[in-house]
């Protein structure tokens, strides 16, 4: 069942499906408010929380701490460096499998996944 969404989650789902890539809440916040669509702060916070729940909006938190948030469109999967914090895909999926069977023995509806491993890039091991 669909649930009726506000014009200020409307507008979050049309700004990520524009930029298509991860965006923090409060360059969201500017890029609304830049695009004549201003809301407040607190609003586009709440507007992504029940986006969250309704299984189309990810969050991936980055080792800054930094939340971006993109539409659910695939699981991600990255390795991530601690130091320069660069953050590499990866394109394969080794748990796919196991989310299948996931959702078989506990009859839990999985909307995505995210995968990250943390360590040091090659050219932060040369330094």
């Amino acid at each position: 069942m669909k649930s009726i969404r506000t014009r200020s989650q409307e507008r979050i789902l049309e700004l990520l499906n524009h930029i298509k890539q991860g965006i923090s809440a409060q360059d969201m916040y500017i890029e609304l408010r830049n695009g004549n669509q201003s809301m407040g702060l607190a609003t586009v916070y709440r507007s992504l929380e029940a986006l969250k729940l309704e299984g189309l909006v990810q969050v991936r938190t980055l080792a800054n701490g930094e939340a971006l948030y993109t539409l659910v469109k695939q699981d991600k999967h990255h390795l991530t460096c601690l130091q320069c914090g660069i953050s590499i895909p990866i394109h394969q999926c080794p748990v796919h499998d196991l989310e299948i069977q996931l959702q078989t023995t506990h009859q839990f509806k999985v909307f995505y996944h995210t995968l990250e491993f943390f360590g040091l890039c090659n050219q932060c091991q040369s330094k």
